[in-house]
């Protein structure tokens, strides 16, 4: 039968180890932090297009730019806020006005808009977006991003934009 001898020893150890967890903070649950504003990313705003139609396809289609829109802070999905899309596509450059559009986030935040599919420019195939809160109601800040695709034979492209009260 094993014995069990408790040291003075033990004890201490044992309860120099206990404080040093409660004071390290381990016993506490993790606390959500603040969910960080979006930056704008440098070159997003190449060949933006002020004001840009709300359109429900641009082009023929065939990709497909969706994203969420939320707020900075707790995060909460924003409806109605208008997103811009272009890029140099199949169909056109993205100087190209037909090459621009935009559409509006539904009740959960989600934006979903099709395009023709994206090609490589200057070696690397990538989209830009835009909340521009001069066409909107305001109490945002403007974000500009050029996310880059991991391939150019993808056939979607997933973005988010975090945005910051005013």
């Amino acid at each position: 039968m094993a014995s069990s001898t408790t040291t003075r020893r033990t004890v201490i150890s044992t309860g120099g180890a206990a404080l040093l967890l409660g004071a390290s903070g381990l016993t506490i649950p993790a606390r959500a932090q603040s969910l960080a504003a979006t930056p704008t990313m440098r070159g997003g705003a190449n060949n933006y297009r002020p004001g840009a139609p709300i359109v429900k396809r641009i082009g023929k289609g065939g990709f497909w730019t969706t994203g969420t829109v939320r707020r900075a802070g707790d995060g909460a999905p924003l409806e109605g806020r208008r997103i811009q899309v272009w890029a140099h596509t199949i169909e056109g450059h993205e100087r190209d006005q037909r090459s621009h559009g935009a559409t509006l986030t539904d009740k959960n935040g989600v934006f979903r808009i099709e395009m023709p599919q994206i090609v490589p420019a200057f070696g690397q195939p990538h989209g830009h977006l835009a909340y521009d809160a001069d066409y909107n109601d305001g109490g945002f800040e403007t974000v500009f991003l050029r996310p880059l695709m991991a391939s150019a034979s993808d056939t979607g492209l997933q973005v988010e934009f975090v945005l910051r009260p005013i």
